[in-house]
């Protein structure tokens, strides 16, 4: 199995090839901060080759004391893949493919930790475009 993805501003792209074995939501405040969001969302692939393009834009960031990584793009920010166990597991950011995604996540992860306002986001209205404000 393969699949693309790159980073916002297209200066760094990348293929996997292999399998994604698990789809996860974590809500650890690590991914929280790392994403901006309410939860991290990474698809785990143990065993899979990473081949990049523009790989010297690409740097990687480890949180102090954890296993904690993340890779992003030196230009414009976004988050790419890492490789994690020395290597032997490819992590991609799920927002950062390009190709489709057949798989569904499999979990919400540390949900101990999640974001006190993320109870509120299911009953908001849902827009296809930028509603007039």
């Amino acid at each position: 199995m393969e699949h693309r993805g790159s980073c916002l501003c297209g200066q760094v792209t990348y293929t996997v090839t292999g399998a994604f074995e698990h789809f996860m939501f974590c809500h650890c405040t690590r991914c929280q901060k790392g994403s901006g969001s309410v939860h991290g969302a990474n698809l785990f692939a143990p065993g899979a080759h990473l081949e990049w393009t523009g790989e010297g834009e690409v740097r990687t960031y480890q949180v102090p004391n954890t296993r904690h990584s993340r890779s992003f793009c030196v230009r414009c920010g976004s988050a790419v893949p890492t490789l994690a166990m020395a290597g032997k597991l490819v992590v991609v950011p799920a927002g950062s493919l390009d190709t489709r995604l057949d798989k569904a996540p499999d979990a919400h992860i540390f949900c101990g930790d999640q974001a006190s306002w993320e109870g509120l986001l299911t009953d908001l209205p849902r827009f296809d475009t930028l509603p007039k404000m």
